[in-house]
């Protein structure tokens, strides 16, 4: 007999919540809105119940919260070394095992690739709120 413990719905919000936050705060780095629209359009890091279905347990869970932890971590570093390209394939693959779509490429986030820091992006999260 083998025990399996399934994933949280915990854990399910986590992964919804970090596809928002490349969203929001690393794929606004690196593209314009335009790009940002297609990737939605494309489903990019997108979830649905069926998916949640092909990482139900509580492993895999793990393992799919880490390798969007990992690719955030390496994309947030500003410049990117080449020492983590095969570290960013390995997440990328894992990703898409689980039917996470992720279509990019080391090479798409590339120091030459990244925004001007004077560009505002619609997607970006608002520094403050004005209550109404």
């Amino acid at each position: 007999m083998k025990i399996v413990f399934a994933s949280t719905p915990g854990q399910e919000e986590k992964v919804v919540e970090l596809a928002k936050y490349f969203y929001t705060d690393i794929f606004p780095l690196y593209f314009t809105d335009e790009d940002i629209h297609e990737f939605e359009r494309l489903e990019v890091l997108h979830t649905r119940p069926e998916q949640f279905e092909r990482f139900s347990t509580l492993g895999d869970a793990f393992q799919v919260i880490t390798s969007m932890q990992t690719l955030i971590s390496i994309l947030e570093s500003g410049h990117i070394p080449e020492k983590y390209q095969s570290m960013f394939r390995k997440n990328v693959q894992t990703l898409t095992d689980y039917g996470i779509c992720f279509p990019f490429n080391y090479s798409q986030f590339s120091d030459s690739r990244h925004v001007h820091l004077d560009y505002i992006s619609t997607y970006t999260k608002a520094a403050n709120r004005l209550l109404l």
